[in-house]
């Protein structure tokens, strides 16, 4: 028999907590959008951890800018970046506040509203690609710049809130080297992914960008 998922809102204090703590404790959780057309529900598959001016990985190793200003506020709140020039990525903001660490939110299943979410990425080949890689998840959901800030703890109306869902026991959880993370940062192996679930995107290490002559 399979467990019905708890939807009960997880507490500020659940994200209040070492960065390398919540990351890995989020998998199995429901991440709720809520949308005028209905909500969307993903059951989170994979996340990586970064853990701010300890991390040259992370947005925040140089110091608070106006993009990562999120990351330096309180636990629990949701911080969005645009990169490449086209694709938003999310993720939530833990520990005290000033710490900046942050989880970058990998990847999903998406378990409500797929309707709603096929519609934002036509060119997915199937469900399980909806939400399989950070950018493809912050499209499935309609995520962008606009929801940089939102408090997904908060006891009134949010667009976002993560739900407390099934999570998964340790020995379902692999980890391993963050995908395209360059220089120092991409030793660390605080990617952090459900065994052997279909929504998992496939790792890639950096790859420089060539110059153009």
């Amino acid at each position: 028999m399979i467990a019905t998922p708890d939807r009960t809102p997880l507490p500020r204090n659940f994200f209040d907590r070492p960065v390398l703590d919540v990351a890995p404790d989020l998998l199995g959780r429901t991440l709720v959008r809520s949308t005028p057309d209905g909500p969307i529900a993903l059951r989170l598959t994979e996340v990586e951890a970064y853990d701010g001016p300890n991390d040259p990985g992370s947005h925040a190793y140089r110091g608070r800018t106006a993009r990562n200003a999120v990351m330096f506020g309180p636990a629990g709140h949701v911080y969005v970046y645009f990169t490449y020039g086209m694709w938003f990525c999310m993720n939530l903001v833990c520990g005290p506040e000033g710490t900046a660490s942050a989880v970058l939110l990998r990847a999903g299943e998406i378990v409500e509203g797929a309707e709603l979410a096929r519609k934002r990425r036509l060119s997915a080949r199937n469900d399980k690609e909806l939400a399989k890689g950070p950018a493809r998840l912050a499209t499935a959901l309609g995520v962008d710049r606009a929801l940089d800030g939102t408090d997904a703890c908060t006891s009134g109306e949010t667009p976002l809130r993560v739900l407390t869902g099934t999570p998964v026991s340790s020995d379902q959880v692999d980890n391993g080297p963050r995908t395209g993370v360059a220089g120092d940062g991409g030793v660390h192996p605080w990617r952090f992914w459900i065994a052997n679930d279909p929504t998992v995107s496939p790792y890639r290490a950096h790859v420089p960008r060539r110059r153009r002559s």
